[in-house]
């Protein structure tokens, strides 16, 4: 369910040509290592990278948003929406960090 709430937010944060191509490189790269975790649960190393790719693009996420957002008031509702779901994506990451960290716990890690 991470997995696929996190590709659809991400998927409607780059309706816009507003972000840059590296926000999209970004977050569909660790959603990748997401599947890769699921896919081997038995696999530390998976679940680990996956954790510190979100809490990557937690940081990368919030470059993005500040330096590109457009400064000015009349934006246009694609736009609106897709910084929307940008900014609601971001909000969801650290409660996604905690479903991978409890997951990282189930499966053995300290």
């Amino acid at each position: 369910a991470i997995i696929l709430v996190h590709w659809l937010l991400t998927v409607w944060g780059c309706m816009n040509y507003m972000f840059p191509a590296s926000y999209a490189w970004g977050n569909f790269s660790v959603l990748a290592v997401g599947i890769w975790a699921i896919v081997q649960r038995d696999s530390l190393d998976a679940i680990m990278m996956f954790l510190t790719g979100l809490l990557l693009t937690v940081l990368t996420d919030i470059i993005h948003i500040s330096v590109f957002y457009p400064s000015n008031k009349y934006l246009i509702d694609v736009q609106r929406f897709s910084a929307g779901m940008a900014i609601f994506s971001l909000l969801l990451k650290p409660v996604s960090c905690y479903l991978a960290y409890r997951m990282y716990q189930e499966r053995g890690g300290e």
